[in-house]
């Protein structure tokens, strides 16, 4: 997310608390930070802090896994607790994979349910960037 340490004597410290949710807290941290920070380095180069931001890329995360048999974006806690397989997915603004932890709770999954979970999480994430986006005023970008 960030270009080395080209913020000089700074130092960025994010602690994310979600206050109301019924899961998917750290993933729901995970892209909250993401704004927050970008929001604070754009504050600080429109004050004069710093030249421009280290910033290249966002990040976003959510939860999917596999409830009843079918897949499932952003589990609920019930969901969660009852899900066959459990997975965070977290995606780079430019559509590549920043981290993929998943488990499968009560047995084994495929590689067809896990491509279909990659691309329910990656549809969610696309959501979530736009958002971002939305929030940080971000007009128009590169496609990916």
């Amino acid at each position: 997310m960030l270009d080395g340490f080209t913020f000089g004597e700074y130092t960025v410290r994010v602690d994310c608390d979600v206050l109301r949710a019924d899961g998917g807290t750290r993933t729901a941290a995970i892209t909250g930070a993401c704004v927050a920070v970008v929001d604070g380095f754009d504050w600080m180069v429109r004050t004069g802090r710093l030249v421009e931001s280290p910033v290249r890329r966002r990040i976003a995360a959510v939860s999917v896994g596999v409830v009843g048999g079918e897949p499932r974006l952003d589990l609920d806690y019930a969901e969660d607790v009852g899900a066959g397989v459990d997975m965070n997915v977290v995606m780079s603004s430019e559509g590549r994979f920043v981290e993929v932890q998943g488990t499968a709770e009560h047995g084994t999954f495929d590689r067809r349910e896990l491509d279909r979970l990659l691309d329910l999480a990656e549809g969610g994430i696309l959501a979530l960037d736009a958002a971002q986006r939305r929030a940080l005023g971000i007009v128009a970008e590169a496609a990916r």
